[in-house]
């Protein structure tokens, strides 16, 4: 059987037709009438319960995951409307999947990773391949998400993540996640795969830095107080266009603040990007969703529509290489919500899309979403992204 996978899509503004349309022409991709595992990801424009619901009934209350995103991706489809939901269906005699949730990212993301570990460690075998997690892009701290994870498998392999920051649509308000019947906010969903199966991967981003060299001088867990001495606030007012000044969301599409990378993730871009979700006037605080270090060196960075393209036209290439001649089974695609229409026009964006996957897979059941942070390793090291898009290839 190896694996049967089909990838639905569905615009209607009815959430329950919307989630029926989308998980039955993701079975007629697949050629099944019921699957063993869904993935969904849906934008905010809906009740993300009833679309949850129809999917659930349309696909015989298969096990599924996902989570909400700034909009979806599917073949020749990045729609970030508010109504868009994709679906993926699966079956196969070679790879199975185990999900699960926790609840709790904002009071204590290293909890939530070891509940999850814990939990993904009793159903982790000697196939395990590979984990995926979509955790809350507004209140999760990455690192220690990743912590607790790791202290809750204990002595299993590492297995490599993939996924992603569920978004809204740039409310910045509410996200959502979603596992088999329920719907949460500040959660994280997981997906264990297992099974005879290579997985290949790659990132990018397209971000240059725009000034000198800073110094964060306050700082605790994921919030930075002060950057050479004075709120750090005050110090990106600096770099904002006049127009971004008394525009939060429309500040935080266009500017970032790129870190050092680290000397053991040799071979990525000079600079790690993070996106700033939140502030606080009265601290002058900013607050990524990592953990920083008291004298970490930053720059500020915005976004290159060159380097993007370049970028992703790099990404097919390697892993088109990396395929030699082999066909992708399936493929899952991470994006940042600041690489789609907010920077560009809707033809180009498409053109972008669609070359990668003629690179990559135009035959290959392939899903994603547009989210508020990107999860992928770059060798054996499991990475926190911004700005970045990231490939899982199934093999």
């Amino acid at each position: 059987m190896a694996i049967q996978a089909g990838v639905g899509v569905s615009h209607h503004r009815n959430p329950k037709v919307a989630g029926t349309e989308a998980a039955e022409k993701a079975l007629v991709s697949a050629g099944i009438d019921r699957p063993d595992f869904v993935f969904l990801f849906a934008t905010v424009g809906y009740p993300q319960k009833t679309v949850l619901d129809a999917v659930r009934q349309a696909t015989g209350r298969a096990p599924l995951c996902g989570c909400s995103g700034e909009g979806i991706i599917a073949h020749a489809i990045a729609d970030e409307s508010n109504f868009s939901v994709a679906v993926m269906a699966l079956k196969s005699d070679e790879v199975r999947f185990a999900n699960g949730l926790e609840a709790g990212l904002k009071a204590d993301s290293e909890d939530v990773g070891r509940r999850a570990g814990r939990a993904i460690q009793a159903k982790t075998g000697p196939d395990a391949a590979a984990l995926f997690v979509f955790g809350d892009g507004l209140s999760i701290n990455f690192d220690r998400f990743r912590r607790g994870l790791a202290e809750g498998r204990g002595a299993c392999p590492r297995l490599p993540l993939f996924g992603g920051a569920a978004a809204d649509n740039w409310a910045f308000k509410q996200t959502y996640q979603y596992c088999d019947d329920e719907v949460i906010s500040d959660g994280a969903a997981w997906a264990l795969m297992s099974g005879r199966v290579r997985i290949l991967t790659g990132v990018n981003h397209g971000c240059v830095p725009i000034g000198g060299r800073r110094i964060v001088t306050r700082a605790d867990k994921n919030v930075i107080y002060e950057i050479d001495g004075r709120p750090a606030l005050d110090v990106l007012k600096e770099y904002l266009l006049p127009e971004e000044i008394d525009n939060w969301s429309k500040a935080v599409i266009n500017l970032c603040l790129g870190f050092r990378t680290p000397a053991h993730l040799e071979g990525y871009d000079e600079f790690a990007i993070r996106f700033i979700p939140g502030k606080d006037d009265a601290r002058g605080s900013i607050n990524i969703q990592t953990e920083v270090a008291v004298g970490s060196e930053i720059w500020m960075t915005r976004r290159d529509p060159e380097k993007m393209a370049k970028g992703v036209s790099d990404l097919g290439r390697k892993i088109r290489d990396e395929l030699k001649g082999a066909e992708p089974r399936l493929v899952f695609q991470f994006d940042c919500c600041g690489r789609g229409k907010v920077i560009l026009p809707e033809p180009q964006k498409l053109d972008l899309l669609k070359s990668l996957q003629r690179e990559v897979g135009p035959k290959a059941p392939w899903i994603g979403f547009y989210t508020l942070g990107e999860i992928g390793p770059v060798g054996r090291h499991d990475c926190f992204h911004n700005y970045t898009a990231v490939l899982a290839v199934i093999v």
